[in-house]
Formats: C-alpha cells, structure tokens, sequence
C-alpha cells in the first residue's frame, strides 16, 4: 500500500457446461426442424440456420454444435447427390461452399493467415495447402480431401 500502485486482478469469463441438455437440444431441432433435404429451397433453409450458428462461433452452446453437426451431415448429402465436387478444382469448390454460406472472404481469412493468402487460394492462384485443407475441412464440416 505505501508505493502508490494499485493493482486488480482480472478473472476472464468463463463459462463451463459439463451436460448436454436433451431438453435445450428437442427445442432447437423444433425450431429448425432439420429433415432430410430435397429441393433448393430446403437446402438454402437448412443452410441459412448452418450460417446462423456459424455466426456463434465460439458462444456455441453443445446443444448448438450437436445441431450444427446433424445440419451439416443433411447439407453435405444433399450437395453429393446434386452437385459434381469430383471434377471441379478446389478453389472452385472452396467458391461454391462460401457462395453456398453466404460468405465473404474476410471471413475466411483466420483460416489462411492473411488476406492474401485466402485471396490467392478463392482464385485458384496458390493451392490449398494441406493445413489449409484441414482448417476449410473443419470450418465447413466437409472432407479435406475437396480442397486438396
């Protein structure tokens, strides 16, 4: 006390939940309503609420992320029964997954390391390198292998 100083100590905030609650999860698959996914129109449904909790990031609930999960099998069966990834290269399939989320490319950046970087890789300029591919992979809840 006699130097005049003060200090604080600072305690982040964190928020810890150790269950998954069953009762949180039915009320967010009845407001979604995640079903198998046939026409366009579901399939923008579905992948508006995938861009919603994409949004969350890092304030997704386990509820959110199991929900996430499930949105993500039924968007990537729908785009393997209706759209032809094998032929296409993959910035041009990182393209269509941004085009698909409605993203922009500053939104990709942190999975590049520079906007440059992320820049070169959508225009098919540099390739995708694997670590890329793995940090797309996650991000979009798809296989690696469509990038690499």
């Amino acid at each position: 006390m006699g130097n005049g100083k003060m200090t604080a100590t600072v305690k982040p905030k964190i928020r810890v939940r150790l269950r998954f609650d069953a009762r949180q999860y039915g009320e967010l698959l009845a407001h979604v309503t995640p079903v198998v996914i046939h026409t366009e129109k579901e399939y923008d449904r579905v992948v508006a609420a995938i861009n919603v909790l994409l949004n969350k990031r890092k304030d997704i609930t386990p509820e959110e992320d199991q929900l996430l999960d499930l949105l993500s099998l039924l968007v990537e069966r729908y785009e393997d029964e209706h759209y032809d990834f094998e032929d296409a290269a993959p910035h041009e399939v990182l393209q269509h997954l941004m085009e698909a989320r409605d993203l922009a490319q500053k939104e990709l950046v942190p999975l590049f390391g520079s906007s440059g970087r992320a820049s070169e890789a959508i225009n098919g300029v540099r390739p995708i390198s694997k670590v890329q591919a793995k940090a797309l992979a996650q991000f979009f809840k798809v296989s690696a292998e469509l990038f690499i």
